[in-house]
């Protein structure tokens, strides 16, 4: 429910913090007062149009703002919105949308107190506040709306979530089936192309980290003279050594031996004859390998010329199909997959198409089911509608809720269809096989037609407030809100209005807060919260004022709008009370 409204320096509005009631709110004032201004300021907080002319004169930016109190339905319905916007870190039992319009055109929406898109403030406020006045906002008059009514009136939700899923699984088998028919010539070139990768990958019989090996190998083919003449120096101060110097090995014997007549005299010099003996055995362990590794050196440019062609091919692979080996082989893995699918696609495209023709099968099936529980709920809709019309006064008024089925080639089978339809195939969505329309025809001998088409004016806000109590159940946007209902109806039917208005906030389990502007004292007297709107001049400006009426203060209102201020007038004004609250303790009894 709107808890607070504060608007600021929108047209003749300087500030105002308006507070509401949960029930029925009637805000009332003479004709220009600002009633309407106060409507249009709430359909700007909707995602409405802005416009600079609702900027107050003298200043640069108008601004509204309201507070919102979620029930744990409002919340449930919210909450993944709230969620997939980053808006949910507050309180879930409140959300406040604001917007801002700036003179230099710059639109400021916020929700939570984070800056919005427009779409997205529009989103939340379309599940908030519905309403239907000069500011037309109302989810009825949207043909894509009367599915969803009609099945929550009707508790279809289950039923049709099962079809939806079907539909779901649908929608993957084609996608799949799609991929795979999209293009014979295509999906051969790939074939092809899959081929060739991954028997070129497969010939050139990688290894992991044998470019590494490979690398190392070339380094010593290509440096084969230099580590010769190297490992000779070494083997040279090992073994042989230089002119008129001994060799190493020998000099550490010499060492050794000279150790050993030191420990000989004192023993703590034995582990240093211990360690020379060690260096001893390690030297000659040395000189041989040094041996072997000059052995083993040689100029082979044959070799050379076979490991420059494998890193060559090696690196040709990885530019291709990876950074390293390991990627190139999982490329070729991969490759080798989706070959594999391809050539097996035939079998996996007659397995898809026979899953799509069964579940096409199940969804007429189920559509046809559906269709026929709507079209039961929609006869009981339009009974309700009807009798409600008829106490508004508008009993030759017929309406009818229109199921329509659309032939498509490639649609849903119904083989068994329900009276009145032809076995065919329909088109269908997440909805089943239905396209609703609600129809109405206000006046004798005219045909029906779709309600988004019936002209404005009170005729209008007396159907709309007729479809609203009959779907209150259905209804699942919390705020209502009706501006100039009242318009081309007198004070008689004015009670009647003011008398459903009412109830509308009072219904069991799915009750409304409800909002009217009303010129009728009939009507407003059933208000739970009666705010008068009335305008004066401050200086040379004028300004719009709301007060909250009780008592006597709300039989002056009463009586002005009934045309008079004497004892007389009031006293009228108080039956009319008196009545509102014998019929709101009848209702409440009922």
């Amino acid at each position: 429910m709107l808890a607070e409204l504060t608007i600021s320096n929108f047209a003749i509005i300087d500030h105002l913090h308006l507070t509401f009631s949960p029930g029925f709110n009637v805000l009332t004032g003479e004709t220009g007062a600002g009633k309407s201004i106060i409507i249009d300021a709430v359909n700007l907080l909707l995602g409405g149009r802005a416009d600079s002319n609702f900027i107050r004169a003298g200043t640069d930016k108008a601004q509204v703002e309201g507070i919102f109190y979620l029930s744990p339905r409002e919340q449930a319905a919210l909450s993944p919105l709230l969620q997939e916007e980053a808006l949910d870190d507050g309180d879930p039992g409140l959300i406040v949308l604001s917007r801002e319009i700036r003179a230099s055109g710059h639109n400021i929406c916020r929700i939570n107190g984070r800056t919005v898109r427009l779409s997205t403030l529009e989103q939340f406020g379309s599940q908030l506040i519905d309403i239907h006045g000069q500011s037309e906002h109302l989810s009825l008059l949207n043909e894509r709306s009367h599915l969803d009514f009609l099945d929550r009136y009707g508790k279809l939700e289950a039923e049709r979530a099962v079809l939806a899923d079907k539909v779901h699984q649908l929608r993957q088998v084609r996608q799949e089936l799609n991929e795979l028919t999209r293009n014979e010539r295509a999906l051969e070139q790939r074939q092809d192309m899959l081929r060739y990768q991954v028997d070129e990958i497969h010939a050139a019989r990688l290894e992991a980290g044998e470019d590494i090996a490979l690398e190392q190998e070339r380094n010593r083919l290509t440096n084969a003279e230099k580590l010769s003449a190297l490992s000779g120096e070494v083997l040279q101060l090992l073994v042989e050594g230089q002119e008129g110097q001994g060799n190493v090995i020998d000099l550490l014997g010499q060492a050794t031996r000279a150790l050993s007549n030191l420990a000989r005299i004192d023993p703590q010099m034995e582990s240093y004859l211990q360690q020379a003996e060690e260096l001893g055995y390690q030297l000659d362990d040395l000189a041989s390998a040094i041996q072997d590794y000059q052995e083993q050196v040689e100029f082979n440019p044959k070799r050379l010329e076979q490991v420059e062609e494998r890193l060559t091919l090696i690196r040709r692979l990885q530019r291709k199909y990876g950074d390293s080996i390991q990627d190139v082989l999982a490329f070729a893995q991969r490759a080798a997959e989706e070959l594999a699918a391809i050539e097996h696609s035939g079998e996996r495209i007659a397995e898809l198409q026979a899953q799509e023709e069964a579940l096409l099968r199940e969804i007429g099936r189920l559509g046809a089911a559906l269709s026929e529980r709507r079209r039961q709920a929609g006869e009981r809709l339009a009974a309700a509608v009807e009798a409600e019309l008829a106490e508004l006064k508008m009993e030759r008024t017929r309406f009818a809720v229109d199921l329509h089925w659309e032939p498509q080639p490639d649609g849903a089978p119904v083989d068994d269809p329900p009276p009145g339809r032809e076995a065919g195939r329909y088109a269908f969505s997440t909805g089943g096989l239905d396209r609703v329309t609600f129809l109405i025809a206000p006046n004798i001998g005219e045909p029906l037609k779709p309600l988004a088409r019936v002209a404005s004016g009170g005729e209008t806000s007396r159907l709309m407030l007729a479809m609203k109590t009959a779907l209150a159940m259905a209804d699942h946007i919390p705020t209502l809100i009706f501006d100039e209902i009242d318009q081309g109806i007198g004070g008689r039917i004015g009670g009647i209005v003011g008398k459903k208005l009412w109830g509308l906030s009072q219904l069991e389990g799915g009750a409304h807060q409800v909002f009217c502007v009303t010129h009728l004292p009939q009507l407003a007297c059933y208000a739970d919260r009666h705010l008068r709107v009335q305008k004066s001049l401050s200086g040379e400006r004028t300004i719009t004022s709301v007060e909250a009426l009780d008592g006597e203060a709300r039989v002056d209102e009463l009586a002005n709008m009934l045309g008079g201020s004497g004892e007389n007038t009031r006293q009228i004004a108080r039956d009319l009370l008196a009545r509102d609250l014998l019929a709101r303790d009848l209702l409440a009894r009922n």
